[in-house]
């Protein structure tokens, strides 16, 4: 029996049928808990803002990427004239 971090709801896992690892879900709240431990199980909440973060840092450098994209064309068409 673990709790959940969000809500403190009781999530009834048995630690011989859960592995480190894995996600698990609070039947209240929904917060998804990862497995860090399984004797005793112990959980840990998986944050939503750590995933949008991570997309977003993922956007920001495609852009950068573009933009030295752009720069280096905008270099090789000086050169040609």
């Amino acid at each position: 029996m673990v709790r959940c971090p969000k809500c403190a709801t009781e999530v009834d896992v048995d630690e011989d049928e859960v592995e480190e690892g894995e996600i698990l879900a609070c039947p209240e709240c929904e917060t998804e808990m990862e497995v860090v431990q399984i004797h005793p199980v112990k959980v840990n909440a998986i944050s939503e803002d750590d995933d949008d973060d991570e997309e977003e840092e993922d956007e920001e450098s495609d852009d950068e990427d573009d933009l030295e994209d752009v720069d280096d064309e905008e270099e090789d068409d000086k050169e040609d004239v």
